[in-house]
C-alpha cells in the first residue's frame, strides 16, 4: 500500500505578509482527503495588528473584518498545530505548497504566543511533509516559466470551484496539483515517506543554490533563497 492512498492532510495560510518570523496568520485552512472524501476545516484569526491593504487585497480579509470576525489567535494556533501533529505522528503526511514558508511562519506564530512549536511537539523536525512546489521543481526542473500555484494549476489542468488565495481553495488545489503530479512522474508514489522527505530536503536545496548562483551572476540583491526545507526554528525574540 502507497502513501498516496491516503489519508493525506492539506495545509495553508493567508497573512499579514512574507516575513515568516514578523508577519502573522489571518486564515489557515487544514484539509483532510482520505477514503471518504475531502474535509475542510478553517479558521478566520485577528492577529492583533493592522493587516496591510496589500495582503487584504490578495486575500480579502481585512482589519475590521478580523477584529469583528476572527477568533483570538493563542487558541486557533494551538489548535492547528495540534491538529498537524497528531497527523504526523500517525504516519499522515501534511502537503504544503512552499512549505517552508506555512511551517515557520506558524512555528514563528507559536513561539510569539508562547506555545511549543511543532518540532517542541514531536520531540523531532517536522515529518512527513510533502511539498508540490519542491516536487514539480525536482521533476520538470528544466520547464520555463513561473511556478505559482495558479502556474502549476495552469499546467497540471487543475480547475477549483473557488477563487486561489483563500486558504481552503489553496489546500483543494494543492491537493489536486500533487494528484497530477504524481500521474506525471508516478516513480514518486513507489517512495516510502523517508524517502521522499529526504528527497524534497536535497532536491530544495539544490534548487536553492542554483537561485542563489544565478542571481549573483546577475548581481541582484536582496536575500536571495533559503537552503532550508521544511521548516528551520524562528529566529530572534518573536514577542
Amino acid at each position: 500500500m502507497s502513501w498516496t492512498d491516503g489519508p493525506l492532510l492539506g495545509f495553508d495560510t493567508e497573512t499579514t505578509g512574507v516575513d515568516v518570523d514578523s508577519d502573522r496568520i489571518v486564515t489557515a485552512a487544514l484539509v483532510r482527503r482520505d477514503a471518504t472524501g475531502t474535509h475542510v476545516r478553517t479558521w478566520l484569526i485577528d492577529p492583533g495588528v493592522e493587516i496591510p491593504e496589500a495582503a487584504a487585497a490578495i486575500h480579502g480579509v481585512s482589519t475590521a473584518h478580523a477584529r469583528e470576525h476572527g477568533v483570538p489567535p493563542r487558541e486557533a494556533l494551538d489548535e492547528i498545530a495540534a491538529l498537524i501533529v497528531d497527523a504526523m505522528r500517525a504516519g499522515v503526511p501534511v502537503v504544503a505548497y512552499n512549505a517552508a514558508f506555512d511551517l515557520c511562519l506558524l512555528d514563528a506564530e507559536l513561539r510569539r504566543h508562547r506555545l511549543p512549536t511543532i518540532p517542541d511537539r514531536l520531540g523531532s523536525a517536522a515529518f512527513p511533509v510533502i511539498d508540490p512546489l519542491v516536487l514539480d521543481r525536482a521533476e520538470d526542473r528544466f520547464r520555463p516559466g513561473k511556478r505559482k500555484l495558479v502556474n502549476l494549476c495552469e499546467h497540471y489542468s487543475v480547475v477549483e470551484s473557488g477563487s486561489l488565495h483563500s486558504a481552503d481553495v489553496d489546500v483543494v488545489a494543492t491537493l489536486d496539483v500533487l494528484e497530477r503530479i504524481l500521474g506525471a512522474f508516478p516513480h514518486l508514489a513507489d517512495e516510502d515517506l523517508d524517502s521522499l522527505h529526504r528527497y524534497q530536503v536535497t532536491a530544495h536545496r539544490a534548487w536553492a543554490e542554483g537561485f542563489n548562483a544565478w542571481r549573483a551572476e546577475r548581481g541582484l540583491e536582496g536575500p536571495g533563497a533559503i537552503g532550508y526545507w521544511p521548516a528551520r526554528e524562528p529566529v530572534g525574540t518573536l514577542w
